[in-house]
């Protein structure tokens, strides 16, 4: 029918993006499970409370609550930046201000609610938002239900015999299981976590197996023809007195095998070219880590759709540039879509160099390189600071 334009086709999404988005949602997906467990907790108790306790009860149940809450919060966010490697220590010192506001506010709430059970058990789920060393996660686990129990047990037995804990017994048994629940959700988290470094470490992996086999194909191939080349030419050398001829085949042959040489230099770099461009870029990250750099990395999830035959070797140009005349302790690289172009930002701290503007730093190099697409290359100095952007529109083929 005239006048009806077909919808448009929806954005392909590739399986690296895929996985990375399943991630994220895993992560969204755990932490709201276990906030809401604690909000609904908290808010069954605080409703028992509002019911029948005196306003300084409800008072303290309120603030307790709302203290429960931001701590859980800041907890779960700590645990989703937390490192998984058991070395890092720093992190988890930083972590127990965060715990012993957890374990405050829930002291606060048991006053309001009346209840050694519900203070103990906001309390034990402060201390399994934690990212434990490996076997004691468990070991608390268990022993924080050990002692919820014996307080329930304590409280409907001995300190409130004739309250309303003895009444109910879905809502102490709620509040016991907020603990072991959260450790069983973040224990969750942690394993997707590994899996996604695995992937992520198989990926570097196979590009730098893949980088070694190039290279090593790239020496048999000169190697050869370097040598034909040579002994022609020195056949021609020893021929040019007795039969001019015979020698200028000779160079003429010399010259068909540099040719032969280009073609299969070409072929290995088409090849070379296609290394993934987020793999390029966790490479040279990986790269600068070991020349003793601290490294920023922000790559956007779906990299892999940016032309990586024009960027790949802007990455390896900044990449080596950054090592030869930077000279500082510091760098980042960050490639995101922005306003219907690809952006590539190498920035480095460049404290005592030299600057590294010019030809001798293959910026020109670079400006032809991502010119001949219509790209635009940006190196300004910040203080002490080099940024090189690089910059190459959306709809040039990866």
């Amino acid at each position: 029918m005239a006048g009806v334009s077909a919808p448009a086709p929806a954005p392909l999404r590739t399986p690296a993006a895929t996985y990375a988005r399943d991630v994220r949602v895993t992560w969204w997906y755990t932490a709201a499970s276990v906030m809401f467990l604690h909000v609904f907790a908290l808010f069954l108790w605080t409703f028992v409370v509002v019911m029948r306790g005196t306003p300084l009860d409800i008072a303290l149940v309120l603030v307790g609550a709302a203290a429960s809450v931001a701590s859980e919060v800041l907890l779960l966010v700590h645990y989703r930046r937390e490192p998984l490697d058991d070395g890092d220590d720093s992190a988890r010192r930083r972590v127990w201000p965060l715990v012993l506001v957890g374990i405050a506010s829930a002291a606060v709430f048991g006053l309001g609610a009346g209840s050694v059970l519900v203070a103990v058990a906001l309390a034990a789920q402060a201390l399994c938002t934690v990212r434990w060393r490996g076997g004691i996660r468990l070991r608390l686990v268990v022993l924080l239900l050990v002692v919820i129990v014996a307080a329930w047990v304590v409280e409907a037995t001995r300190l409130n015999p004739d309250g309303y804990l003895t009444l109910t017994f879905a809502l102490p048994l709620f509040a016991s299981m907020l603990a072991p629940l959260t450790a069983t959700s973040l224990w969750w988290w942690d394993i997707v976590r590994e899996l996604d470094r695995a992937r992520r470490a198989e990926g570097r992996l196979a590009a730098a197996q893949e980088r070694l086999r190039l290279a090593g194909d790239l020496h048999d191939l000169q190697g050869h023809h370097l040598q034909v080349i040579a002994l022609q030419l020195e056949l021609a050398e020893k021929m040019m007195g007795r039969d001019p001829d015979a020698a200028v085949e000779q160079v003429r042959a010399a010259r068909a095998s540099v040719d032969e040489a280009r073609r299969g230099t070409r072929d290995l770099a088409a090849r070379f070219r296609g290394v993934p461009l987020p793999d390029e870029l966790a490479n040279a990250a990986d790269l600068l880590r070991a020349a003793g750099l601290t490294v920023d990395l922000l790559v956007d999830t779906e990299a892999d759709r940016a032309p990586a035959d024009v960027l790949g070797p802007v990455v390896r140009e900044s990449t080596t540039n950054v090592l030869k005349h930077g000279g500082g302790v510091s760098a980042s690289l960050s490639l995101a879509r922005h306003h219907g172009a690809w952006v590539l930002i190498v920035e480095n701290d460049s404290r005592g160099a030299a600057s590294v503007v010019g030809d001798g730093a293959g910026l020109s190099g670079i400006a032809e390189r991502v010119g001949s697409v219509g790209g635009t290359v940006d190196a300004t100095r910040l203080g002490d600071r080099f940024r090189v952007t690089v910059r190459v529109p959306e709809e040039v083929s990866a």
